[in-house]
């Protein structure tokens, strides 16, 4: 554990990761903030602004960016990890090289790998040397990054095993307009974080349909069921998704009007193709890609999820929105409390 924590590597300068740079280069930390995009890189040098990914949210001064990994990591008493789930196991495996000693790695992305439906944590101990799996943290909770940015109160989780650390990391990063819980159920909080985002699509999709707030209110509420016995089948503690990284989460996720995920489901509900909505959008919308993930754990641990299947239906069979809720509608009748 570093005995002080003086300068940290943000990797991933979309929104989020531009939010948490700035917040804590107002802490008085050194940042470096990573982007992949070379004019991202110049702009917040030049002009120590975002525009493209955090728009009218200027920046500290001493906030650098670049596109070394190299740089970004050098000397650094922490990493933060912000880039997309797609992204992650490529930039590690670039990284490693870069770091000569084990070193506190927090994941601040939400999602779940498309094609080994690993959480970020597994991708990360695939690519990063043991000496480090101890050290992973992951960052989570309901924090849309343009209020973050304002200075509007907002409070996450952050969970790791090892506890003394994350209590570290919880003092570096708290704010009196940020509060950051401690956890050590790594699983839950990256479950609830990652499987929001494809339950946000399903509420868009009710929202897109004009279906009211009765049908919102269903959808998230057994969503969040949904969530839960995947969580409690792969070893979570169930008390998590009753928490920030869970239920806090989701109900931001699948209302707020400031959702990436929510906004594809209202344009899926309306009659768009998925081709379209991607192809205008700068920012990853991650729930399009966990939703295949979060089917591939549902048949795994065979836990029933049939919101997630019928999202997957949406989005990767042409099935249409108002059939798909049919058939959620008029599945056989359950006990609210039973396992299905």
């Amino acid at each position: 554990m570093p005995t002080t924590v003086n300068k940290i590597g943000v990797i991933g300068a979309g929104a989020w990761g531009t939010a948490l740079a700035k917040h804590l280069a107002e802490k008085g930390l050194e940042v470096r903030l990573w982007a992949h995009e070379h004019d991202v890189v110049d702009v917040i040098n030049s002009s120590h602004e975002n525009p493209i990914f955090l728009k009218d949210v200027p920046l500290p001064p001493g906030l650098r960016a670049t596109s070394s990994l190299t740089e970004a990591v050098k000397s650094c008493d922490g990493i933060l990890f912000a880039a997309p789930s797609h992204f992650i196991r490529s930039l590690l495996h670039q990284l490693t090289p870069c770091l000569s000693d084990p070193i506190p790695l927090i994941c601040a992305t939400k999602g779940i790998e498309e094609n080994t439906a690993k959480l970020m944590t597994e991708v990360m101990e695939d690519e990063l040397p043991p000496s480090m799996h101890r050290s992973l943290m992951v960052l989570s909770g309901p924090s849309f990054a343009s209020e973050f940015s304002a200075g509007k109160p907002t409070a996450v989780c952050l969970a790791g095993t090892d506890e003394q650390l994350v209590r570290w990391f919880q003092r570096v990063l708290m704010t009196p307009v940020f509060r950051v819980y401690a956890d050590t159920d790594v699983i839950g909080v990256q479950l609830g974080g990652a499987l929001k985002n494809v339950m946000a699509l399903a509420a868009g999709v009710i929202d897109g349909l004009d279906l009211g707030l009765n049908a919102r209110a269903a959808l998230i509420t057994r969503g969040l069921a949904e969530i839960i016995r995947l969580g409690v089948a792969m070893g979570a503690d169930p008390r998590t998704f009753y928490g920030l990284s869970g239920i806090g989460d989701l109900v931001l996720t699948c209302t707020g009007t400031l959702s990436r995920n929510h906004s594809v489901g209202v344009r899926l509900g309306k009659g768009e193709k998925l081709e379209t909505i991607l192809a205008g959008m700068q920012a990853v919308a991650e729930g399009v890609r966990t939703s295949r993930a979060a089917l591939t754990l549902a048949r795994r641990y065979q836990v029933d999820m049939p919101i997630i299947q019928e999202i997957n239906a949406v989005l990767y069979d042409d099935k249409s929105c108002r059939q798909a809720v049919r058939d959620l509608m008029e599945r056989d009748a359950k006990s609210e409390k039973g396992r299905t």
